[in-house]
Parts: structure tokens; sequence; C-alpha cells
């Protein structure tokens, strides 16, 4: 068991003004991984008081200076790719070999890309006889989610250092190993003191804190749309900026005219990634009534590929989910979507039959799921699939909008042409057209409940910046 009895404040490894700590869980074995210290509202203060006296001179530094800072922290977590890939799998249940390259890769290019990102980015520009200008906003609290726990982390760190700010980091006490290793990574590099802090708790004593903090000038938050709204609720006490990613529903809309094998089968991949452990997750399956048959027979022959298994086995690209209360959440989801009279045609919420330990999921898909039913409203966040049927390309659109959420989508047609034209009037924030591949420079974000703001790519850099006019 690793004991982590430290919070990083002010450059420094310190111990925390309270005395209880949190144990993180190994969600394949089910014995405790690690503790982590349990902050205190007093370690906020602390933190804060150190990125507030930090920001004057971190934000004074060239673009190329903060740059050059990011490029060393990735090369440090570029350093440690396995180690971080393996301790995300135990930590949150990807297998290894996914993990590694989205869960340790994709945090290490987010500060790496922070050198272009600044370079192409238009800090200033003259309008008429004014000088408008761009910066910093001060300090950040940043509070991140256990599901791509150290990724989120980069999307809200590496952007706001980088442009200025100075951040307060609360990680998920479920996850929050990686940001100990993110901690380490910047303490070795020789980051000034005060740029990046680390305190770990729980959300209503540490978020808490951060949020309602009057010297913090913007919260990044991304986690569940309840806990969203709390955080909004605190910062409009201060007036500072908060930023919200928050959950999804997302539509899958195969049209008549599309390689329904193809979408289908890329759709089962893209609800169940991560053990559908994923805000973006293609979790609603549109399909026209006509091919139903043929959408239930692909759906449950290539769900059924889908084994649940040890994270750590090379063979296995579903494992277990994150806590006992999140498996519990899922299968109370399951057991709702039987008792509406949804069709079930493959999985159940039953633990698998080869795994007696774990917080596994066997992976469910249903059919005939119609609006009314739980199942296709709230987001269920496991390995669960809805399809539902209609019967015109114009119901399949009402459909995919019918939803408090619109944070992802993916449409899939014919041509190029006719999928683009349907997920123009999609009400969400980004859409796959035809699979199309993942980017990470195209900003991320949702309409609706599914939160504000944009991370990624050069759009998360304006998320931290304040604009100045000056008239001359």
């Amino acid at each position: 068991m690793d004991v982590k009895d430290k919070l990083y404040i002010n450059g420094k490894w310190v111990s925390s003004t309270g005395t209880g700590h949190l144990e993180v869980i190994d969600s394949h074995s089910e014995e405790i991984l690690a503790t982590i210290p349990d902050g205190t509202p007093a370690d906020v203060d602390a933190a804060v008081a150190a990125a507030y006296g930090a920001f004057p001179a971190w934000s004074a530094l060239s673009n190329q200076e903060r740059a050059s800072w990011m490029s060393k922290i990735g090369e440090g977590l570029g350093a440690r790719l396995q180690e971080i890939g393996e301790l995300i799998a135990h930590e949150v249940g990807m297998p290894k070999k996914l993990a590694v390259g989205i869960q340790a890769g994709l945090p290490a290019q987010a500060f790496n890309d922070m050198a272009r990102h600044l370079s192409e980015f238009t800090f200033e520009e003259e309008i008429g006889n004014s000088l408008v200008v761009r910066e910093p906003i001060g300090v950040v609290g940043a509070i991140t989610p256990w599901n791509y726990p150290l990724y989120q982390i980069a999307l809200k760190v590496a952007p706001a250092m980088a442009v200025g700010c100075t951040v307060v980091l609360k990680p998920s006490e479920v996850a929050p190993l990686n940001a100990f290793v993110l901690a380490e990574v910047i303490d070795h590099v020789g980051l000034p003191a005060g740029v990046f802090n680390l305190v770990t708790g729980v959300g209503p004593v540490v978020g808490e804190a951060l949020a309602s903090h009057p010297d913090v000038d913007a919260v990044s938050f991304t986690g569940s749309t309840r806990a969203g709204k709390r955080v909004m609720q605190l910062g409009a006490e201060t007036v500072k900026r908060v930023n919200l990613e928050l959950g999804g529903k997302s539509p899958n809309v195969i049209l008549e005219d599309a390689d329904i094998e193809k979408a289908v089968g890329s759709g089962i991949f893209g609800c169940y990634l991560n053990s559908g452990q994923t805000c973006a997750a293609l979790t609603r399956m549109i399909v026209p009534r006509s091919k139903l048959a043929q959408v239930e027979e692909i759906a449950t022959a290539t769900a059924a590929g889908f084994v649940p298994g040890d994270p750590m086995d090379a063979a296995n690209v579903v494992g277990p989910l994150v806590s006992a209360a999140q498996q519990e959440r899922v299968r109370d989801f399951i057991r709702s979507g039987i008792d509406e009279g949804a069709k079930l045609l493959i999985g159940g919420p039953e633990q698998p039959e080869d795994r007696p330990t774990g917080f596994y999921v066997k992976p469910t898909v249903f059919s005939d799921v119609t609006p009314e039913m739980r199942i296709f409203k709230e987001e269920i966040f496991g390995p669960v699939l809805v399809i539902v049927p209609v019967d015109s390309e114009e119901e399949a659109i009402a459909v995919a909008n019918d939803s408090d959420y619109g944070l992802a989508g993916s449409v899939w047609a014919g041509t190029q042409e006719h999928a683009e034209a349907v997920a123009r009037r999609l009400r969400t924030g980004q859409i796959d057209i035809n699979g199309g591949a993942f980017n990470p420079d195209a900003p991320f974000g949702g309409y609706k409940q599914s939160g504000n703001g944009r991370e990624r790519g050069r759009f998360g850099l304006e998320e931290f910046l304040e604009t100045k006019s000056l008239q001359r």
C-alpha cells in the first residue's frame, strides 16, 4: 500500500492541517491501493495564498519562457508513461494497454503542445484607436474527475499555467494518485514555487472551499451536472468565472443509407471505451426501424466480444468500473431498463461469472428503448448501450436532441454531405461524422446541461484570459 501523507503547496511537500486520510481502492482486486491526505479548508487557504503570491512574477514571464516550462513537464510525464498507465489502470479500471496511450499519453501531449498553441494565439490586436490585450485571469481552481483523471488535469493546468495563471488543483479522491505523479514531475523540473499547488480531499470540503474562495479568480470543473451546479452557485458569490464540463447522453445517429455494420461496430466501441466511464460516450444508438433487426444482430455479436477482465491483461479492452458505488449505480440502471420494458439483448445486472471480485459490470445492450425510459434520459456512466428505433430522419434528429445534455454525438450516412447536414442540426458540442478521428486540438465542451466553456487546443487558452482595451 502506498501512503501519500503530504500535499504540494508553495513548491514543497507539506503535511495537511488535518489528521484524516482517504483510501484509494484498486478497481480490480478491491484492495486498498493507497491512502491520501483528507485535506481541509485551511489547506486550501494556504495553497491559494501561495498561488496568489506567485501570480505577479509568473504572469510577467514571456510566453516563450512559460512554454519552455510546459515542455519540461510534458517531457517529465512522457518519461513515466508506463508507470502512469499502470497506475490509472489500477485506479480507474481502463486496461493498461489502452491507458498508457490514452490516460498517460494524452496528458503528456497536452503539456508538450503548449509551445505551439502559445505561438499561434493572438494575445494583442489593434481595433481602431484601441490596443486590445488578453491577460491571464489570475488564480485558477481546478477540480477534476476520476474517469480520465490526469488528462482532465492537464486540460486545465497546462493552458492555465501556459497563459500566466497560477493553479490550485483538487483531483478526484477516487483516482488521485496520478496527480501526485504530476506534482512530483513539477517539483523535479523546478517550477517556481506557488505556480502549481495540490490539495487532496473530498468535494464538499476541499472543492467547496476552493470554489468559494475570494482570492480564486476562476474555477474550472469537470464532473457530474449535480456537482457542477453547486460549483456554479458557490462561484457566483464572488462573481468568479466558472467553466463547467459536465455530463452527457450522446446520440449515435445511424441513417438509412449508412454502412450499418461499420456504424454499429464503431458505436459499440464508442459506448464501451473505459467501461463506459466517458462523458462523451455514444450511449444512445438511434436507428431506422427498418434496420432494427440487423442492428440488433450486429450489436449483440459485437458486444459479446467485449469481455470484461483484468486490466493488466493485454488481451482485455474492457476492465472494471472505478468503485463499488459506481458498479451498483450502473446495475440499478440496468434493472430499471428491464423493469420499464426495454428489450435486453445481452448483459444484465449480475456480476460476471468469471469475475468474483472487482467492480465489474457486464457490457449490456438494450433495444426498443423509448424517450420516456430512465435509461434513455439519464447518464449511466457504464457499459450500457440503448438502441432507439425511429421511423424517419426527422424523428432521428428530434430524438437525438431530446436530452438535457449536449456534449457529443455521431452521425453515420452514405455520404459525408448527408451526415454533415444532419450533424449541423444536432445541439451538441462535437460530432463525429462517419467515424471521424479524435482531434486533440478541436474544442471540447457542451450545450445545455453538459456545461459551458471549451477545453483543448487554443480554445482551452481562452478560458483563462481576461480582455483589456487600451484607448490611445
